[in-house]
């Protein structure tokens, strides 16, 4: 079998962060509080949104809903078009020429995945979308990640999993798959400390081409 290829979403395959954040910002001024620096690293970065609400805004009656509103006024504000992170496409054109599997696994909500991908024109590569609210457990439970395998038909030794936080990280990991982080946001060590085993500053790093010249079945 030949390698699978798993990517996370938001600032991974795009540096989509800083508009989420900006969201989460107005959202808390909404409800009368300030987003604190380092607060959305810390407490939202890769957390599903209706978790963060329930933890950090329990005056909510319906954090699903707030869930819904917050996402939609991401949409509203992604440019579109929008850049992929560097070297995304060809990656993936690479996997395509190769006939190595691909799919994404993601904690955006199904609406924001589709955006994010038309957007930066890689909507055509996947036909395997996993969407954490749609699972029974999201990140950083492993299950999305199993999740995509048994899609892919991927053993987890074949599998190079692509992610930007430590929730991310600990996902695939967790079932399995090498991880690689993209340093996006976090640095080397906070992205190996939560189980990478290499991290890129994006997807020209030359640091990348060993771990895909390795040999099916040998990543773990």
């Amino acid at each position: 079998m030949g390698l699978a290829l798993l990517f996370d979403l938001d600032g991974t395959l795009l540096d989509s962060d800083p508009i989420h954040e900006a969201v989460f910002a107005d959202l808390w001024r909404d409800h009368g509080r300030q987003l604190e620096e380092g607060f959305y690293q810390t407490h939202v970065h890769g957390r599903l949104n209706a978790d963060i609400f329930r933890a950090h805004l329990p005056e909510v009656a319906d954090p699903e809903a707030l869930s819904a509103a917050k996402e939609a006024e991401f949409r509203r504000r992604l440019p579109r078009p929008y850049p992929a992170t560097p070297g995304a496409a060809a990656l993936l054109d690479r996997a395509a020429a190769r006939g190595w599997k691909v799919a994404v696994v993601t904690n955006a909500m199904r609406p924001n995945a589709e955006a994010m991908l038309e957007a930066t024109g890689l909507r055509h590569h996947f036909e395997v979308l996993v969407i954490g609210e749609e699972c029974p457990r999201g990140k950083p439970d492993p299950y999305p990640y199993s999740e995509a395998m048994r899609q892919l038909g991927a053993a987890p030794a074949d599998c190079i999993a692509f992610e930007d936080s430590p929730s991310g990280v600990r996902s695939a990991a967790g079932a399995g798959a090498r991880v690689v982080g993209i340093r996006s946001s976090l640095t080397d060590a906070a992205l190996k400390a939560a189980g990478a085993t290499l991290t890129l500053k994006d997807f020209t790093d030359p640091a990348l081409e060993p771990l895909l010249d390795a040999p099916t079945g040998a990543l773990a």
